[in-house]
């Protein structure tokens, strides 16, 4: 792994201090927070330069004293001598994460949707037990779960259901969760105690603030219907949820809460985020080459990972990754044991393309 130079480090630390120094300084509120938000997203990286470079200053020292006549210090730097050198080359590793390009929606919200696939009820079951799994990982990960939109299924579960999930890094986190999930378990309808395999689709669309996209009303049609609101609790016999077509693309959403005002407020939002996904995925597709040393692309399409409830397995088919926790997984509790070893991957190949590029 090439080595970081010292001067890259301080330009880090530099920029930070400056950061702090105009967050002083200014009034503007915009700018606070602009600045705030760099100064939070800097600060980590920082600390770990100057705990980087002190370990080099330290190092150097200790090799000058040890180079002395003085026996005593001499043996004494040669320990630390010893201590840092074995130190030093995880130091750089987390420096090298740390210093890594990151997705500019990492720290957006997103809109999650689920969707049953092949199975029947078992899929909309499964879609259901999926919801609750990241509802529980939510709440776990301090984050708010809005439910925008729900079809329930026949014999429980969801057809499908849209949520928002709003938060600090919520896409970074939840950005590897999109493509087929897959279950083989015995369903509960069935009466020959045969295993099934059902699927269910997820989807993950970062939702960053301020999107700049321009929706002429020539470009949509709003319809409204008859709405029982989200999750189907209560009954509403007016006409109160909303569609939204965007014409050029075909891209269509809905919002069923009670408010014909809120729905086409919120509608008008998962316009906006379906659109500059799309945008996201056109942008991706341009970098295609790339694209193929990471994990996956998280097309909804490509089946990320196979959930068998008799061996209580969890299979991530991207990385290779077998858990025997499922009853842990399924229940939000461990889902972050999967996610950290999606984003640990997705560093190691970033790291290995760089020093192939460098």
């Amino acid at each position: 792994m090439a080595s970081i130079s010292n001067s890259r480090l301080e330009q880090v630390i530099d920029r930070f201090e400056e950061v702090e120094a105009r967050m002083g300084a200014t009034s503007d509120t915009a700018e606070i927070i602009a600045l705030s938000k760099e100064h939070a997203d800097l600060k980590p990286v920082v600390e770990k330069a100057r705990d980087l470079l002190n370990s080099r200053n330290g190092l150097k020292e200790a090799q000058a004293l040890a180079a002395g006549s003085d026996k005593e210090m001499a043996e004494l730097a040669e320990m630390e001598i010893d201590e840092l050198k074995e130190k030093l080359p995880g130091l750089e590793q987390e420096m090298q994460i740390l210093l890594l390009p990151k997705d500019v929606d990492d720290a957006a919200d997103i809109v999650l949707e689920i969707r049953a696939g092949t199975g029947g009820d078992e899929a909309a079951i499964f879609a259901g037990d999926l919801f609750r799994m990241y509802s529980r990982y939510a709440q776990l990960m301090g984050w708010k779960v809005d439910v925008v939109d729900a079809s329930p299924g026949d014999a429980g579960g969801y057809k499908e259901i849209v949520a928002n999930v709003s938060g600090d890094g919520v896409f970074g986190h939840m950005k590897w969760e999109s493509g087929v999930h897959r279950v083989q378990r015995v369903p509960a309808t069935e009466t020959q105690g045969r295993i099934h395999t059902s699927a269910a689709t997820v989807a993950v669309l970062p939702a960053p603030e301020n999107i700049e996209i321009d929706i002429k009303p020539e470009d949509i049609r709003i319809d409204t219907m008859r709405s029982s609101g989200a999750g189907g609790q209560h009954v509403n016999t007016t006409d109160s949820a909303v569609r939204i077509t965007h014409l050029a693309t075909g891209i269509m959403v809905t919002s069923s809460e009670k408010s014909q005002h809120v729905n086409r407020e919120k509608a008008m939002e998962q316009l906006k985020i379906r659109l500059y996904e799309k945008q996201r995925a056109e942008a991706d597709a341009e970098r295609a080459e790339a694209r193929a040393s990471q994990i996956g692309s998280g097309d909804r399409s490509q089946k990320v990972r196979t959930y068998n409830y008799p061996e209580n397995r969890v299979t991530d088919h991207r990385i290779g990754l077998t858990l025997y926790s499922l009853d842990r997984i399924i229940s939000g509790d461990k889902l972050q044991d999967v996610v950290e070893a999606l984003i640990t991957e997705d560093q190691a190949r970033k790291l290995a393309a760089m020093e192939e590029a460098g």
